[in-house]
């Protein structure tokens, strides 16, 4: 059996999170769940949210999964319930599971968007609270890294907050892949150092999930949301070639992106594309001597799911960059077929068993500074 460690999968926020959580004077308007027509909602800020169901179609049969709205009954149980969850992956031989949240949007944008600020602050604490509290303890130890959310809007909050949750066990965070498009400084801006700082300080990894600038590549407007999905790697192109050229890793060169479910048939291309223009157009673009590609060979990762063909180009793209991942439990997810579906990709990319060993696990644990869950670890 294959020990699997997921670098992407996703927690569904049980109803009283924030209820449970903040201050007496905040329930009201933090993230609660309500009933209205036989279906649940979450109704923050004055406003009604997403229904329950988005994104948690794991265990459903191909031919019924859907974005109709449903009730936490109506989801396997994993979903919501890390104790279920654990029994799950483990049950397909996966022992370590990197975590990004739902309703907060994957890096936490949602609050962002929050006219009170103050009520902003005590949700992302609340919800960091819930990751490093209620939900990685009820796991085997190992199987759930603690991953965070900031004050994005207030980078010294955030970096307060970074070093709090660090000092709680927190090894990752979960960062907007791009902030320009959600009305915030670019990452070329001295805004974001605090927050740079403060994850190369704690040794942080800084996850950017696919889809969390809220930017969508969408061609045609007209046509299914299968040609968004399908493209929607662009975005971890354009984030990795920006950060790449950026000075962030120049200024902070212990820093670790990982790039979340963007896969990695694009590397060679675009670090070949990178590295000629940054040479070419250097003259009247005061580029440096630090070639984009190795700005990546040293601070950048990233995490596929089933790409044999571009498993391939291993060499070219660094095998000790690649992570594997389960994305559990939204509709791309490899369960409960995690086993046959990574043997059947790295049979046929032709993989030796030391690189199957790298890119299963071994990167992971090495990057995040974790160690899995042990096999025998199984939660009744």
């Amino acid at each position: 059996m294959l020990r699997l460690f997921s670098a992407d999968d996703h927690i569904i926020e049980h109803a009283r999170v924030w209820q449970d959580r903040v201050p007496a004077k905040f329930r009201e308007t933090a993230p609660r769940v309500i009933e209205e027509d036989g279906r649940e909602y979450w109704i923050y800020a004055g406003m009604r949210g997403e229904t329950m169901g988005l994104n948690a179609v794991v265990g459903r049969p191909k031919d019924q999964v859907n974005l109709d709205p449903i009730r936490f009954s109506d989801m396997r149980a994993g979903c919501y319930d890390p104790v279920e969850r654990a029994k799950d992956l483990m049950s397909d031989g996966i022992f370590a599971s990197v975590l990004f949240p739902t309703l907060p949007r994957f890096s936490g944008t949602l609050f962002l968007t929050f006219d009170d600020k103050e009520l902003a602050d005590v949700c992302v604490r609340a919800y960091n609270d819930f990751v490093i509290d209620e939900w990685c303890p009820a796991g085997p130890p190992g199987m759930y890294v603690p991953t965070i959310i900031c004050q994005l809007w207030d980078p010294e909050a955030a970096a307060r907050e970074i070093h709090r949750c660090a000092d709680r066990g927190a090894r990752a965070i979960s960062f907007p892949e791009n902030a320009v498009p959600i009305g915030m400084p670019s990452y070329w801006n001295s805004y974001w150092d605090p927050i740079w700082r403060a994850c190369e300080e704690r040794d942080i990894v800084m996850c950017l999930h696919i889809g969390t600038s809220t930017w969508r590549p969408t061609p045609s407007p007209d046509a299914p949301e299968v040609v968004t999905f399908s493209l929607l790697q662009v975005g971890s192109i354009m984030s990795s070639v920006n950060l790449m050229m950026s000075p962030v890793c120049r200024k902070f060169p212990a820093l670790k992106f990982v790039f979340s479910e963007g896969g990695i048939g694009w590397v060679p291309n675009a670090l070949e594309r990178a590295d000629r223009f940054w040479v070419r157009h250097g003259a009247y673009n005061g580029t440096d001597d630090i070639l984009p590609s190795e700005i990546f060979r040293k601070n950048m990762y990233l995490c596929m799911v089933e790409e044999p063909i571009c498993l391939r180009y291993r060499d070219d793209i660094g095998v000790d960059r690649i992570m594997w991942e389960c994305d559990y439990p939204h509709n791309d997810t490899t369960w409960p077929e995690s086993q046959q579906s990574a043997d059947e990709t790295f049979r046929e990319a032709g993989c030796t068993q030391e690189e199957i060993d790298a890119i299963t696990h071994g990167n992971a644990e090495r990057v995040f500074n974790w160690k899995m869950a042990d096999a025998d670890a199984l939660v009744g």
